[in-house]
Formats: C-alpha cells, sequence, structure tokens
C-alpha cells in the first residue's frame, strides 16, 4: 500500500500582489480573439533551457499583451532557495503577476499532475479576465501534462505512470507484491523477472520509477510495460491530443553562449548568498530525491557543508557553534576560496562549486534533446528565438530586436488567427518511431558497455565526442574485432 503523501499548501499570490501596478500593455483585453465554437482556449508557453531568458521574456511580453504568467520550473515552485533557483525577485516582476512560484513546501513531491491540476483552474480564471496565459518554465514534462488530455484524466498517476489504470485486463493485487510494496522492499532484480522490458528502460539505480513500476503492478496486477506501450505512447503529448490552442516559443542560443553564460551566473549565486541558502536546508544525509533538496546546487555542497560545520565545532562545546558557523559562513567562503593554500575546505568548496557549474551544463543538454524530441517525434510546432548574440554581448537593444520583437510578431499571429486549425494526421510510422525510441536499450561497448535508452539517445551518443575518439582509438589499435557501431541491440 502506497504510503500517503502531504499535500502541497500553496499561498494566496493575490494578497502578496495585491498592491502591483499591472503594466500597460499594447493590446486591451477585449482585442483578444475569444475562442469560437470550433477552437480551443489560447495559452503561450514559452520553453528553453536554463539561462536562455524565459522569464525576462515573458516579463516583456506584458508590455505588448495583457499576460499573467504560470511557473513551470519544477524547483521555481516551492518555497525557499530563491538564490539558487534563480527566481525572478518581486522588483524585477514589473508588475506582471505571477503564479505558482516559490508557494509550495519545499518538503513535499510537487509531481506532473500536482502542477496540471494547480495550473487549470489559473489558465481558466486568467482566460475568464480576458487575459492571455503564459506558461513559463524549463520543465518540460510538466508542460507535457498540462496540454495533453490524457494526462487530464483523473485515473491516470503522475510522472512515469502515463497511463490508465482503468485498464480492461485488471486484476487482484499480487499479495507477495503488495507486502513488499507496503515495506517499500524495491529491487531492480525483482522488477527485471517481473518486467523486464521496463526493467531495461530504466537504469538500475533509479529506485524512484523502480518503485513506481513495482507499485504499479502491486496494485493493478498489469505489467507497466505493457500499459506504458499501449497507453502512453498513442496518447502524451501528440499535437492532435492538446487541449488547449497553444503557442509554443522557444528561447535558444548555442550551447558554447549558454555554458558561459550558466558558468558565470552560478559564481554570481555564490557572491549572493547561494551557500547561506543551502546552509539553511543543510542535514547530514538528506534524501535528495524529494522536494526542494533535489534542486542542482544543493546536494553539491554536502561535503563541504559538513566539513565546515565539523571544523566550526571542533572543540568547541557551544551549542550556539551551529548558528556561529552560519552568520561567518558568507565571510569564511570568501576567505577560503581566496586562501593560497589548497586546504580541503577550500578543495572541497571549489570542487563543489564545479560540480553545480557541471551539473547546470548537463541539465541545458538535456534540457535542449527533449525540445528537439518534442518537436521530431510529438509534432510541436515551436518557434525558435535565438538569443545567443544577446547573451553574449549582453545588450538591451539586441535583446528587443531579435528575441521580443520576433516573440510578438508570432503572437499577434497566433491571437488573430481564428480560423479552426486543422487537425493533423495520425501517423502510425511516428507512434511506431515513438515506441522504439522509449522502449530500446542500447548498449555502447567500446565506451564501457554504457546503456543508452531509445534510438534518439543512442543517435546523440554516437555523435559525441568521447564516443568517436573511442572508436578511432579502437580501430587503429586493431585490439579488438567489434562490428558496425560497437553496440548492442538489447530489447525492442
Amino acid at each position: 500500500m502506497a504510503s500517503e503523501r502531504e499535500e502541497p499548501q500553496q499561498e494566496d499570490e493575490t494578497q502578496n500582489r495585491k498592491n502591483i501596478k499591472t503594466p500597460q500593455s499594447s493590446i486591451k483585453f477585449e482585442e483578444i480573439p475569444h475562442p469560437n465554437s470550433c477552437s480551443k482556449p489560447k495559452i503561450l508557453v514559452i520553453m528553453g533551457a536554463t539561462g536562455s531568458g524565459k522569464s525576462k521574456l515573458a516579463i516583456d511580453l506584458a508590455s505588448h499583451f495583457p499576460v499573467e504568467i504560470i511557473n513551470a520550473d519544477s524547483m521555481q515552485v516551492y518555497k525557499g532557495l530563491d538564490v539558487l533557483t534563480n527566481k525572478v525577485p518581486l522588483k524585477d516582476q514589473k508588475g506582471v503577476q505571477h503564479h505558482l512560484l516559490g508557494t509550495v513546501s519545499p518538503s513535499v513531491e510537487f509531481t506532473a499532475k500536482d502542477f496540471r491540476d494547480a495550473a487549470i483552474p489559473l489558465i481558466n480564471e486568467i482566460l475568464s479576465h480576458k487575459r492571455l496565459p503564459v506558461i513559463v518554465g524549463g520543465t518540460n514534462y510538466y508542460i507535457q501534462a498540462l496540454v495533453s488530455p490524457f494526462l487530464l484524466d483523473d485515473s491516470v498517476d503522475d510522472t512515469e505512470e502515463h497511463c490508465s489504470l482503468d485498464h480492461p485486463g485488471n486484476k487482484e493485487p499480487d499479495v507477495e507484491m503488495e507486502f513488499e510494496a507496503e515495506n517499500s522492499e524495491y529491487s531492480y532484480k525483482c522488477l527485471k523477472k517481473l518486467d523486464p522490458v521496463a526493467a531495461n528502460r530504466i537504469h538500475p539505480n533509479d529506485q524512484r520509477k523502480i518503485t513506481q513500476y513495482l507499485s504499479l503492478y502491486a496494485q493493478f496486477g498489469i505489467l507497466p510495460s505493457k500499459l506504458l506501450q499501449e497507453k502512453a505512447t498513442e496518447n502524451w503529448g501528440r499535437v492532435d491530443n492538446f487541449k488547449y490552442d497553444c503557442c509554443f516559443i522557444c528561447v535558444d542560443a548555442s550551447l558554447p553562449a549558454l555554458d558561459h553564460y550558466v558558468g558565470k551566473r552560478v559564481d554570481c549565486m555564490v557572491d549572493s548568498g547561494l551557500l547561506d541558502e543551502v546552509f539553511d536546508i543543510y542535514k547530514l544525509n538528506a534524501d535528495y530525491t524529494r522536494g526542494l533538496r533535489q534542486a542542482i546546487g544543493v546536494r553539491e555542497f554536502e561535503d563541504f557543508l559538513g566539513c565546515y560545520i565539523y571544523e566550526c565545532q571542533n572543540g568547541c562545546e557551544d551549542s550556539l557553534c551551529l548558528i556561529s558557523a552560519d552568520k561567518t559562513l558568507r565571510k569564511d567562503m570568501r576567505q577560503i576560496l581566496d586562501a593560497p593554500s589548497k586546504n580541503q575546505l577550500k578543495f572541497l568548496l571549489t570542487e563543489a562549486i564545479e560540480r553545480v557549474k557541471l551539473n547546470t551544463r548537463r541539465l541545458v543538454r538535456r534540457q535542449k534533446r527533449r525540445l528537439k524530441r518534442l518537436q521530431m517525434l510529438f509534432g510541436w510546432n515551436i518557434n525558435y528565438v535565438d538569443a545567443t548574440e544577446v547573451i553574449i554581448c549582453v545588450s538591451n537593444d539586441l535583446w528587443a530586436a531579435q528575441v521580443v520583437e520576433p516573440s510578438v510578431e508570432v503572437i499577434n499571429s497566433f491571437l488573430h488567427d481564428n480560423a479552426c486549425p486543422e487537425k493533423p494526421r495520425n501517423c502510425s510510422e511516428e507512434i511506431k518511431l515513438i515506441q522504439r525510441d522509449l522502449w530500446t536499450q542500447y548498449v555502447c561497448e567500446a565506451c564501457g558497455n554504457k546503456v543508452l535508452r531509445g534510438a534518439h539517445e543512442w543517435e546523440q551518443h554516437k555523435q559525441g565526442r568521447s564516443h568517436r575518439k573511442r572508436i578511432a582509438r579502437l580501430k587503429k589499435s586493431g585490439g579488438r574485432s567489434l562490428k558496425g557501431d560497437h553496440c548492442t541491440l538489447v530489447s525492442t
């Protein structure tokens, strides 16, 4: 039996901002076309990798359209860590109403289903006031959960469980599996024995997904792979199944530009009190798989903070040592970084900052890959605006000309197009490609038996510099007799 979890608590956002003036836009509320009998409610979705300027664009659009912003960043929804999660400060919001920004308890898991259930009433309310809902964030599965009517079914569970649980093949739950679920005794070996197709889809250490899959079987007696293959790929995220008439804008930039920018941003965050925030929620051996502690920049500092606190308390029996450590952390941090000798604290702090930068760069790449996936495999019509030059030159004029103005043009066309859009044709080949991409596992022998999930990840891996170098070395040495792409196809 699954344990009950705390319901996300949200604050009254209207009360917090009731005295804020809303910026004037160049279009009156009445001028936004009402959805006619053959159209769906219109919403704007601003996507992009972290650091690309999504929030800035959304706020700037308020000068052109009557908008309200709904945050779709899975870490910014939580209260706390404002610097680390890069929340837009109230003074920089320019009076634009923001929803789901810092409103959820940091100790709970705010899932895609929770986001969907919170965002839909907000969208309805915004539309009722003849304003344009703008969904802004880099958490793409939040956006998929919102726009897909399949996930809007109340019988569907969250995140990975994109499948109808009201399945005609349901049977009584397995008693032994139910007992294991109740005691949280989930294992990858158990899943592999039960459902090897589902097991091959996930990493052996991904305890959360192992738990989800075993819970599915324990509760409904159906193999997870059967449910997910039959339902999720057929319904989730496909354009012809959208609940809303969506205008997608992606603020894009080159990887070198984003890498340089997020590196500088991490340094600025450290100087602005990132470590003070992390210190406040620091807990030895904490659970980093739930709530706000999942954010990049929390776990990375665990070793440093543990060592720092130990040194502060070493030889001190005063109970106020921890408070003193908190108060002097920012000052000590700068001294530690500027110290000429490489002591343990300096090593741990420098290493932690570099890990935050590395993990942020990895996040950027994941986000860009997922956006391409949404476009190529699910047919999303995403309008790209390039912010590369803006990020490199830091120019407000370039920002207005190359990002804001093209976006305004796209949105104007979207808002005033009253014709009923043609429903995209179903493509069986596309569905097959999606299924294969979701459920085929590749093992790269050349890269130490690295596991890749799906054809898309495998193609990306093959193009990587590291893989190509290894292949070249193997061919040059002739020490191994591997064929083709040095890949083993595990399951389909």
